[in-house]
């Protein structure tokens, strides 16, 4: 096992750019820089194998060629984790797994049939391990180089690292090549609008998490377009994941799962007003949220739905709510935030902990299983990586994964984002479809501006 210290730089981007466009490229980027947000930047590529879970079967690529498996993908990765045999040192990742779960995951999992249209075709899973990363600790200051192995091939590695990393990236440029495009009009929103309400008067819900979905097309590098959205939208659980199938570009502000030594938290986001510059309107939106009858109702409902998943591999009593109605601001909204904590049960791991709370229940709605299906039949489009999670589950278990919102896909000259909120008994047609465009006016900014 190699561990090297770089020079530390407190901007991660120039570091991550000469690895950006190498297949299968992942950068869990804190923002940090941006403003005070989390403390550590993680990236890798070249990983030493991949799983990528397609419908019913998981395609693994590694040295000994393709194998392909029906068994479940996350038991399948855990196996995969526990087979490495890295050694542990005092880093949040030192090997293992970088990737995403897609929102779409969770119907392997619960009996959900999804018929909205795939027009994405994105797997499942898509997940690497990874033998080597750098860590960047922006609270020390210090940026580490760790490789696991001890053989020829790891001091080949490290050559070839130590050396790519003194090299600088070229300028690129990106530009979008038309206004961004409304996948859903508003009168369809507005039709789909009521048909939650009348979900909910009927009892099947108390609260849909509805979602519209934006397109635009583009041209150019896609790891300026992710330069130019930490810039508009930092945020604390960011990604870039250049893979064979698509790019993903995230600025998500919220935490699904957080495992470290058996201590797990979340932070549902729940409640959502503009920011400004006018110093007394965003006080003013602030107590509004702050005082908000309806975000305090949502926000409730979420945290006890996640109380509940949470209860599923935690100890008895363990599972509690530190914090509930924290403001949270980033670059063009104020959030309601609160944190759901547990110890895990002897016996229970980060895997276990997602799958039982996959995905994230700020963005299905309560109860989880209806909601998925009254958002099955709503939206038009299928999520993917939308409302899943990005982030790594460490050799030892470990694990940090956003919800993927604020989160664009790149396909064949496309970006497609999506924007949504809860709604509930109270809420208004206009408020609700408001707020999704609240939620996606950073990221339509950043992709009208001109290089």
């Amino acid at each position: 096992m190699r561990l090297i210290e770089l020079t530390y730089e407190p901007d991660s981007a120039d570091l991550f750019s000469v690895f950006a466009d190498e297949p299968w490229a992942v950068w869990l980027d804190s923002c940090r820089d941006k403003q005070s947000m989390g403390r550590y930047d993680i990236f890798s590529s070249r990983p030493v194998s991949t799983l990528v879970t397609r419908d019913e079967v998981t395609t693994i690529t590694d040295q000994d060629g393709i194998t392909e498996s029906k068994q479940d993908p996350l038991d399948l990765l855990h196996e995969r984790l526990e087979a490495l045999k890295f050694k542990e040192l005092d880093l949040p990742f030192s090997g293992g797994a970088l990737g995403y779960f897609s929102y779409d995951l969770g119907g392997r999992f619960e009996a959900l049939p999804y018929t909205t249209e795939n027009d994405e075709d994105l797997p499942l899973m898509a997940v690497g391990l990874y033998n080597w990363a750098i860590i960047i600790d922006h609270q020390l200051k210090i940026s580490s180089l760790v490789i696991q192995g001890d053989n020829e091939s790891t001091e080949e590695l490290e050559r070839e690292l130590l050396e790519q990393i003194k090299v600088h990236s070229s300028p690129r440029s990106f530009f979008a090549l038309e206004a961004v495009q409304h996948d859903v009009e508003k009168q369809e929103y507005a039709a789909c609008f009521k048909r939650v309400k009348e979900y909910i008067l009927a009892g099947d819900c108390y609260q849909i998490n509805y979602a519209q979905r934006f397109t635009v097309q583009c041209q150019g590098s896609l790891f300026a377009a992710y330069e130019r959205l930490r810039q508009a939208n930092a945020a604390p659980y960011a990604a870039y994941l250049k893979l064979p199938f698509v790019t993903i570009l995230s600025s998500s502000p919220e935490l699904f799962i957080s495992a470290e030594n058996k201590q797990a938290t979340s932070k549902p986001i729940k409640g959502t007003v503009p920011r400004v510059d006018d110093n007394s309107l965003n006080t003013a939106n602030i107590q509004r949220l702050e005082n908000s009858e309806k975000d305090r109702a949502e926000n409730v409902m979420i945290v006890d739905l996640l109380r509940n998943d949470f209860s599923k591999n935690c100890e008895l009593h363990s599972v509690q709510v530190p914090h509930i109605f924290a403001i949270e601001s980033y670059a063009r909204v104020h959030h309601l935030v609160s944190t759901v904590s547990g110890t895990l049960e002897a016996g229970r791991t980060s895997i276990d902990l997602i799958r039982g709370a996959f995905p994230g229940g700020s963005i299905t709605g309560a109860p989880k299983i209806r909601a998925m299906e009254i958002i099955d039949e709503l939206e038009q489009y299928r999520r993917g990586v939308y409302c899943g999670s990005i982030g790594y589950i460490n050799a030892n278990g470990d694990a940090q994964l956003n919800i993927a919102i604020r989160t664009l896909t790149y396909q064949n000259g496309k970006i497609r984002f999506w924007a949504g909120g809860g709604i509930v008994h109270d809420s208004t047609m206009d408020g609700e479809y408001q707020e999704s465009l609240d939620k996606a006016s950073a990221i339509v900014s950043m992709l009208s501006e001109q290089d």
